[in-house]
Parts: C-alpha cells; structure tokens; sequence
C-alpha cells in the first residue's frame, strides 16, 4: 500500500534526496511504501553511481535572466555526486526521463569533448568573447572530475585563448588546477567562487552528504587567494532557522582565508525540490521541520516558492530584508564589499594552429 504522505517515507542513508519518485513528465508514477525497515536497522546497500558520457553540438549555454549576473556559461556534467538537497538543478534531469532524487545523485552524465566543442566555438570568426561562467548548474569539481578532467579540459582551453572566466565550487578539487587559475587570475582572466553553507560538519554531512568538509572549502579559499585568484565566498542557500544563523561566521572566516568578495542566495524550492526539501527536513530535522517552511514561505508570499524574478534569489517581506541586511553589514564590515576589477575580455586570442602561415610582423 503507498504512504499517502512523503514524510513517511523511508530514508536511505548516505545520499541527499530521500526518495526517487519518477519525474513530473512521466504518465505513472512510482513512491516508496512502508515495508517496516527504519533507521535503526542496518542500512540498505548504498546505491551505485553510474556515469554515462553525452554527446553535445555546443557547450556555451546562453541566458538572458536578469538577476543572473552571467550570460554565458559551462556545465561539464549533468546531475551531481554531492548530493546537496536543496540543489536547484536537480528538476532538469527529469528532462531526461530520470528522477530529481536519487537518480540526480547517482545516475550522472558528462560531457567528454568539451574542451574540443569550446576551442570549435571559440575559434570562429563571428565569435565575440564575453566571461563564460563554469558550473553554474552542476558542480564542475564533483568527484567523478578527479579522473575524467572534463572540467581541466575546459580551462585548458580557455587558457589557450586568454579567455575570461568565472568559476564556482563547493569542492577542494579546485586547488588542483592552480597552476592554471593562478597565472590567469593575477592576469584578470579568472575568479573562483566557493560555497560554504555551514561552519557546521554534522549538518554539511547532512545537507550536502558527499560535499568537501566545510574546513576544506575554507582551504582552498585560502589556497585561491594566496595563488592569485580573486575568490568570492557564496552562503548559498541562506535558510531560515537552519543555517541562516552562521551567515556571519561563515563570512568572516572566508575573509580570514582571503576572500575579496561575498554573495549569499536564499533557499529556493522550484518543482520537485519542494517535495526533496521537506522529506529531508521530516528525516533529519523533525524538531524544526515546521519552523523552517513556515518562514521559507514568509519569504516566498506564503508559497513555498516564488519564481519571479528579482525576488527569487532573496525572497521578499520582513524575514528575508532581516537577512538581506544582516549580509550587507557583515559584507561591510570585513571589507568584502569592494568593487571586482572587470575582467581582460580584450586579451582574448585565437591561438595559431600548427600550419597556419606565420605572420611577418
């Protein structure tokens, strides 16, 4: 017999979502039912990621969303090992017939000729650069990066045409490539992002189960600045009643490590994130499940979600302004508020190919 409430649903350990119902395009749908296994028990296997390479004509994305402060932008894969339960990516893999839960989190695609496709697009005549943002969908340093350097590939190539760009992480694998974003960030070519939600292991485990420690994402900001890299700190998501009360803490330590610059985003359910969310809440935050959605919609004119924009990345009404000027004091405060130089979009060149006539002059 189906649970006729997702919060009964039963957990699995070691992953984000708690569920893997199919997805909204599918004519039947499938739930979990109550077949007596708890948390008490031992855990069920855990499930095992697969990842499949896609082929792709392009691999610039383009966007004109404004309050996205990108318009060009690179994903080398598609879904994410880490698991973050609140990720805003996850409602696109139904688009691939798979479920935002689970599937998001364990069945992932990447995208192996990404650096070929980049250096085709870039080396066309009518191609005029803009900052390409990298990962602003999925992570480009999950772990399955370590071995398939899909994301190297793109720098690599980026590298080659002094191109600019931006990236953003919630992995230290980034510090693997500061031999590259090193050079190009003292050259006004690259900034670097990293997100750190909580100070807090116990809920950084829970929230983004296969994410770098929270000590770790603080190292490599550490390693970012120090090589060069003008890095901003992202508090992303913001939740009320959850980790909103660390904003503070999580700033300040950023700028200790050598941050420049701080952003904060706060928590947006759109689609299937809502159900995902509040399972994970009834799971491993019963005790302040109802307070946290009772203020989320508060920010949200009492839905659980508002996807208009210029509200849907700070929320509206007095909880979200309280948050909102909590983040503009301590930006001020720890200098993290001082303009970003532009990026060199004038250096950017079509490197000569071997057999190319060499120029005279």
């Amino acid at each position: 017999m189906a649970v006729p409430s997702h919060m009964n649903k039963v957990a699995l350990r070691g992953r984000g979502a708690r569920t893997n119902d199919t997805s909204r395009f599918e004519t039947f749908r499938s739930e979990a039912f109550e077949d007596g296994w708890t948390e008490a028990d031992e855990a069920a296997r855990p499930l095992t990621t697969t990842i499949q390479p896609m082929k792709s004509k392009t691999i610039i994305a383009r966007n004109d969303s404004p309050d996205i402060s990108f318009s060009r932008s690179i994903n080398p894969y598609r879904g994410c090992e880490h698991g973050c339960i609140y990720c805003y990516a996850r409602p696109a893999h139904a688009y691939l017939g798979l479920s935002p839960g689970l599937d998001f989190e364990s069945k992932l695609f990447f995208k192996p000729e990404a650096g070929k496709l980049l250096e085709r697009e870039l080396s066309r005549p009518s191609y005029k650069p803009q900052v390409i943002h990298i990962g602003g969908d999925t992570d480009p340093y999950q772990p399955q990066e370590k071995t398939l350097r899909v994301t190297r590939a793109v720098i690599e190539t980026l590298q080659r045409f002094n191109h600019p760009f931006t990236i953003i992480t919630k992995s230290a694998l980034i510090v693997r490539d500061l031999d590259i974003l090193g050079p190009m960030g003292q050259a006004g070519l690259a900034r670097a992002a990293v997100s750190v939600t909580t100070l807090d292991r116990k809920l950084a485990r829970s929230m983004e189960p296969r994410a770098a420690t929270p000590d770790r994402r603080i190292d490599a900001i550490r390693q970012l600045a120090a090589a060069g890299v003008p890095v901003t700190v992202m508090f992303a998501p913001a939740i009320p009643s959850l980790n909103d009360h660390e904003m503070e803490a999580v700033l300040q330590r950023a700028a200790e490590a050598g941050a420049t610059s701080a952003g904060y985003v706060a928590l947006r359910l759109p689609l299937e994130i809502n159900d995902l969310f509040q399972q994970w809440l009834a799971t491993d935050h019963p005790d302040r499940a109802k307070r946290v959605m009772s203020l989320v919609r508060q920010m949200r004119g009492g839905a659980a979600y508002d996807s208009e924009w210029g509200k849907r990345m700070t929320g509206e009404g007095p909880v979200a302004e309280v948050m909102n000027q909590r983040f503009l004091m301590a930006r001020r405060k720890l200098g993290l508020d001082e303009p970003s130089q532009r990026m060199d979009i004038g250096a950017f060149r079509v490197p000569a190919k071997a057999g190319d006539q060499l120029s005279l002059f």
